[in-house]
C-alpha cells in the first residue's frame, strides 16, 4: 500500500517497533543513511525468530532452527554488521520422513546457525543501536506537524519521530495500527492475519547420546513436526544431547491453550514414537509460539504509506523464510530512498 507525496520531508529520526532480523536490518540500513534510529523491543532483548532459551550448560534454539543464504547481499550484510564469527554452517545430517515411514536426506544446501546460539546474530546486529528492551508499544500518534509520538503499555511516551517502522507479526501489527487509528494500513494487513502458524516447542535434555544417526528430522506425525539435536550445532558445548521438538502447526493451533506440562508429555510421546527413543530426558523446557512462521509463499515485500512515513516489514511479507526478513526490510528502505524519504 503506497500513498506517495513528493513533498514529504526527509526522515531524520525513526522509531522501529521490534528487534528481530527485519527490524535490525532496517535499523542498520537507516543508520548507514544518516538517520537517527531508536528501536523498541517488548522482550528482554533482540531476537525475534532467532530465539534461544537458556538451559543448563548453555542455551537451545527454540525458534528458527537454521537459515539459508540465497541473496549475496544478505551474506554481505551479516559479515559487515554482525561479523563472520557469529554464524557458521550446520553440518548435521537432516532427514525427512516419507509416506512409507522411511527417511530420506534433505537436499544438499548450506544451512547456517548462530554461534553459539541463534540470538548471537541479533545481539551482534543490535550492538551500538539505541534499543529499549522490555517496552511494548501500544499506540502511535501523529501531530499536526507530522511528528510521531509512541506510547507504551505503561503510559510512557517516546518521541518525536519523523517516521515509524513496525516489524511485529501481523496480528500484533494490526492491533497496534488499529488502536492508533491507522485504518488504511491496518486494512492492508488483514489478508495476512490467517497466514501465521502457531508452534509449541519442547526442549529435552538426554544425559547420553540417542544414537539416531541424524541430527534433524522432519516428521509426518500429526503431533511432532520437527526434532533436532541442538547439541550438534557448532559452538554448543555441554554434556549429553539437547533435542528441540516442534509440534505441527495444526496440532499446535488446536492445543494452543494446553498447559506446558500436557504439551511436553504429548510431544515426548510423539518423539519416542517417531524416532524410537527409549531413553528418558532429565530436563525439560516448553515454549509456545503464537505466531511462529508464515505459510505465504510470496508477498508484497513490505507495506508503507509515504505520506505518514510509516512502514511495515517482516518475513511474513516475504515468503516466511529467515532471509525473507532481511529482504523485506531491504525492500522498504529501497522504496523510501526512491520516494525521497531517505537520502542515501
Amino acid at each position: 500500500m503506497k500513498t506517495v507525496n513528493t513533498q514529504q520531508p526527509v526522515i531524520r529520526q525513526v522509531a522501529i517497533v521490534g528487534s528481530g532480523l527485519a527490524g535490525l536490518t532496517a535499523a542498520r540500513r537507516l543508520q548507514e543513511a544518516g538517520t537517527e534510529v531508536t528501536v523498541f523491543e517488548k522482550s528482554r532483548g533482540p531476537g525475534g525468530r532467532l530465539a534461544a532459551k537458556r538451559v543448563t550448560g548453555g542455551s537451545a534454539d527454540i525458534g528458527a532452527q537454521y537459515f539459508t543464504i540465497r541473496n549475496p547481499r544478505f551474506r554481505e550484510f551479516l559479515h559487515q554488521h554482525a561479523g563472520e564469527d557469529v554464524f557458521a554452517p550446520w553440518q548435521g545430517r537432516l532427514v525427512y520422513e516419507t509416506a512409507t515411514g522411511a527417511t530420506e536426506p534433505f537436499h544438499s544446501a548450506l544451512r547456517y546457525v548462530g554461534v553459539p546460539r541463534m540470538t548471537a546474530i541479533s545481539r551482534a546486529l543490535a550492538e551500538g543501536l539505541t534499543l529499549h528492551a522490555g517496552v511494548r508499544i501500544a499506540r502511535m500518534d501523529r501531530d499536526s506537524a507530522g511528528s510521531w509520538t509512541l506510547t507504551d503499555t505503561a503510559g510512557e511516551m517516546f518521541g518525536p519521530f519523523d517516521g515509524v517502522i513496525v516489524t511485529a507479526p501481523p496480528a500484533q501489527a494490526y492491533d497496534l495500527l488499529h488502536d492508533s487509528e491507522l485504518s488504511g494500513l491496518a486494512a492492508a494487513i488483514e489478508p495476512h492475519l490467517a497466514g501465521m502458524q502457531a508452534c509449541w516447542t519442547v526442549v529435552a535434555h538426554y544425559p547420553g547420546s540417542l544414537g539416531l544417526g541424524y541430527q534433524g528430522v522432519q516428521s509426518r506425525d500429526p503431533v511432532l513436526g520437527w526434532a533436532a539435536n541442538n547439541s550438534s550445532k557448532p559452538g554448543r558445548d555441554g554434556d549429553g544431547e539437547w533435542w528441540v521438538l516442534h509440534g505441527t502447526p495444526e496440532w499446535s493451533h488446536q492445543n494452543r491453550d494446553l498447559s506446558g506440562e500436557d504439551v511436553t508429555r504429548q510431544l515426548l510421546t510423539a518423539f519416542t514414537r517417531v524416532c524410537s527413543v527409549s531413553a528418558e530426558p532429565d530436563e525439560l523446557v516448553s515454549h509456545r509460539w503464537l505466531y511462529a512462521r508464515s505459510v505465504t509463499a510470496a508477498g508484497p515485500g513490505h507495506l508503507t504509506d509515504h505520506r505518514l512515513a510509516v512502514g511495515i516489514v517482516g518475513d511474513w511479507l516475504q515468503g516466511g523464510r529467515v532471509e525473507g526478513a532481511f529482504d523485506s526490510a531491504e525492500s522498504l528502505i529501497r522504496d523510501w530512498r526512491e520516494a525521497g524519504l531517505v537520502t542515501r
